[in-house]
Formats: C-alpha cells, structure tokens, sequence
C-alpha cells in the first residue's frame, strides 16, 4: 500500500498531473494542501473516474486540504480539538477556523492531511498562530497516542518548518529573521518526536528538499527547502517499508512548487513488488 502528500498549489490547476502520477506511481492514498477550492468547485470526477473516493476540505481559494484514496474513509473531521482560528487584525477565541486540517480513517490507520500556517514573518501575529496552532495539534495526537499507544497515525503535509540546517538550501532564509528556521518554529517541530511522532521518511531517504520558490532560478540552483513530511506513531513506523521524495514532479510544465513525499506501508499479503523510486 503506498500512501502520499502532496502540496498540490491549486488542485483545479494540476489535477491531470495529479491523478496521473497517482495512478503512474500505484498511490492508495493521497493527502492533498493548498487544494484552493471549495468542495463543490473541486475537480471530482478526475479522480472517481481512476478509481478514488475523495473527502474534501475547503472554504475559499486559499488554503484548503483534501483526501484521495482507493479504501474507504471513515470518522471524516475537519479540525482537531481546540484547534486554532485566525483573522488578520483580530485576536482572542473564536476567530475562524480555516481549512488546514483533515483526518480520516483508512484500513485503521488514522491519517491527517495538515497545511500548517506559514508565520509570516517572525513579528507577525500569524506567527503566534502557526505556533499556537502547531503546539495545539501536538497536543490532540499526543492525547490519542495515550488513549491507544498501538494506533497507526500519520501527520502529512506541509508544515512549513525546515527543522534541520541541511533543509535549508535557500539562501534567502536568514536565521533570526526568516520564519521556518526560527528556534521556536524547530521546537514546536521536535515536539511531535517528544510526543512519540517521528519522521518516517528521513531514516530512508536522509537528505533532499521538498520545496523551491518559482523565482530567481531557486529549482534549477536546486535551492529548495524540506518542509514537507510524514510524521508517524510506532505502530505506524513499524508498517513502513520504503520511503521517497519524487523530485521530478518539480520539473515539466506548470508543476507545484512542492513534490510528493511517499511511503510504501507493508501490505497483509506480503505483496510488495512495486519498483523502487528514488
């Protein structure tokens, strides 16, 4: 079974190039950020037609976040508990909730598909958002680890924290002044490893970038980011058996700015002779 996330940049814009890497790579499940669309403006009948259910979580042309896959989706949410909202100029509780979290439930593995606030820039409320909100998804999946130590859990997508200096490879980043890099931001990352969620993917594929600006050559400079990741419970990691960040989904025409991270999950009948991609 392979399981993917992918920062799409505008579903309505990829979705050919996004349904046919899916079925050229044999993706079972696909956790989908910054979809840009409500559900009644997604592109559906691209993916039903290849053979995936979808659950969709939009609320406007920003942000936005979306499930593809070939099982079924149960226990369906949209937010986490007291998840954060955000409104420019405004602070306090109740502010809105914007469309950046979804979990489902797929062969009793719980799977979320996040697109974590950017921050702005490290003076910005936003930024106290990010980590507020960062800090509050911490605390939900480390609450359901404790009320089941032996579930399977992924939090995929964007997370907007490059937590290493070797994912920074972008020489616009400026430690003490870029956001991503921040020490606060890395802290609210390694967290999640505190709270018994690791990084599946680097023990196999250690080094590579996730990400790279359109401008000023950053791709062909290869000056990218790593920001894009699949953290998982034990129970999950023990299910991994390969792993690998699809780089070429960068190149060709009208790509996102982001690439698909992947793991290939052990199958119950031991049938896992898919070609390895690296």
């Amino acid at each position: 079974m392979r399981i993917a996330t992918w920062n799409v940049n505008s579903i309505r814009a990829r979705v050919d190039r996004t349904v046919d890497w899916m079925v050229r790579e044999d993706i079972d499940v696909l956790a989908m950020q910054e979809i840009k669309c409500k559900p009644e403006q997604f592109p559906a009948q691209v993916f039903e037609d290849a053979g995936y259910e979808l659950a969709i979580h939009g609320l406007s042309q920003w942000n936005g976040v979306a499930f593809a896959s070939r099982h079924e989706m149960t226990d369906v949410v949209t937010t986490f508990p007291e998840m954060p909202g955000f409104l420019k100029g405004e602070e306090g509780p109740g502010l809105p909730l914007e469309a950046r979290a979804l979990g489902v439930t797929v062969n009793e593995m719980r799977l979320w598909s996040l697109y974590v606030p950017n921050g702005r820039s490290l003076d910005d409320p936003h930024f106290v958002y990010k980590l507020d909100w960062l800090t509050r998804l911490k605390t939900h999946a480390a609450d359901e680890l404790a009320r089941n130590p032996r579930l399977a859990m992924a939090l995929m997508g964007d997370w907007n924290v490059a937590p290493l200096d070797s994912d920074v490879g972008d020489p616009t980043l400026v430690p003490g002044v870029s956001t991503h890099i921040s020490e606060p931001e890395r802290s609210a990352f390694e967290a999640f490893e505190a709270a018994g969620f690791t990084d599946v993917v680097r023990p196999i594929v250690p080094e590579g970038f996730t990400y790279w600006d359109y401008t000023q050559l950053r791709f062909p400079r290869n000056e990218g980011l790593r920001i894009d990741f699949i953290l998982g419970s034990p129970a999950f990691g023990e299910l991994v058996t390969d792993a690998s960040i699809h780089r070429n989904e960068r190149k060709g025409d009208a790509p996102s700015d982001h690439v698909p991270v992947l793991v290939d999950i052990e199958n119950d009948d031991g049938d896992d002779d898919r070609p390895m991609i690296f």
